[in-house]
């Protein structure tokens, strides 16, 4: 595997086209999921973070490579939620995704945040998805059967801050 050293900015608005194109392309993206990860992008477009919601990208040789959407989750004190992360296909398994998620990490730990919660899917496609998420030291900590539609059940991650400082 050859690492990418790419450049971690917040999301612009020139941005979109590239990230939208990116999201249609990889298939753990239901069509569902890629309108509501738009309309997350739009959010933080029209008002920044004070949507809720941090976007960064990730780009190298002016090429978008992958993004990241956080924020910090209503009425709880120091939880956050990672809301998307995506890398393109072809810069899969380069280090980006390892390297928005530490950007992430790093300023949710910034923001006084102590735990930061994912949901994913439990079905097959999503495999590399979860054992990327416990590479990085991420674990499951509840189950909803059959959340998505029969025989896809939801599963929160948690990775708590507070006991890694």
């Amino acid at each position: 595997m050859t690492r990418t050293k790419s450049t971690i900015r917040p999301m612009t608005a020139k941005d979109k086209p590239a990230i939208v194109a990116m999201i249609k392309i990889i298939p753990e993206f239901t069509p569902q999921e890629a309108v509501v990860a738009e309309e997350l992008i739009d959010a933080y477009l029209e008002i920044g973070t004070a949507s809720g919601y941090d976007l960064r990208v990730a780009e190298a040789d002016g090429s978008v490579l992958g993004y990241v959407c956080f924020g910090p989750t209503p009425l709880t004190q120091g939880t956050w939620d990672l809301y998307w992360i995506a890398v393109s296909p072809q810069a899969q398994g380069k280090g980006i995704g390892r390297e928005l998620m530490a950007l992430a990490e790093t300023e949710i730990a910034l923001a006084r945040g102590r735990l930061i919660l994912v949901e994913t899917a439990s079905k097959p496609s999503y495999d590399k998805t979860r054992r990327f998420y416990h590479s990085i030291g991420y674990e499951v900590i509840s189950r909803i059967p059959d959340f998505y539609e029969p025989g896809d059940d939801r599963l929160t991650l948690q990775k708590r801050l507070d006991r890694v400082r």
